[in-house]
């Protein structure tokens, strides 16, 4: 994605800000700038500059802005610049179909499967408490498919490297290994 995307995104962020909720992100962002530019930034715009100055905001590098946008209310934006910055991911390219076919039967293996442990096996595939907390949000009461929505962020997030083994190996670290056997047991011989 071309920089003019992404800055239009933090535009439309901005316009999406109140004045509390600016003044909120201000506070938290009171250890990356000093007291006199706080004071000066009368807009999002003016702040996400300065983001960039500090390189503490980019178009892939997002997750400090997002925590950010999370920690005062805004889970929605916070949802849109993660997808403006898997968007700009150049992983999007998927793995081969054996590796796809693999991933399925797994995915169905792990959410018959994991319950309550999934955001302990979210953490272990590398994603970020945002992600996990979004994922959360979107089915708050359905393990199953908070566990399937889980495993498709991460498959997004990790693009062509995304590779069964990698799950077996969070589950046997999640001391899962009852559950690991299980996707190891369903997945065709080679």
């Amino acid at each position: 994605m071309s920089s003019l995307q992404f800055n239009s995104l933090l535009l439309d962020i901005s316009n999406q800000l109140t004045e509390k909720q600016l003044e909120d992100l201000k506070f938290l962002c009171g250890d990356m700038l000093g007291k006199r530019e706080l004071e000066k930034i009368s807009s999002g715009v003016r702040l996400f500059q300065l983001l960039n100055e500090r390189r503490k905001l980019g178009a892939d590098n997002t997750d400090c802005l997002s925590r950010f946008l999370t920690q005062i209310q805004r889970q929605d934006l916070a949802e849109r610049l993660e997808s403006f910055e898997s968007q700009a991911d150049p992983s999007d390219v998927l793995p081969d179909k054996e590796e796809r076919d693999k991933l399925c039967i797994a995915t169905e293996v792990i959410v018959e499967n994991l319950g309550k442990n999934w955001r302990k096996m979210g953490r272990r595939l590398g994603m970020t408490e945002v992600k996990i907390d979004s994922v959360s949000k979107r089915h708050p009461t359905d393990l199953e498919e908070t566990t399937r929505e889980l495993l498709k962020e991460w498959r997004r997030s990790r693009g062509a490297q995304a590779q069964t083994q990698e799950l077996i190996q969070a589950l046997r670290a999640c001391m899962l290994n009852r559950t690991a056997d299980q996707v190891e047991d369903s997945l065709p011989s080679c």
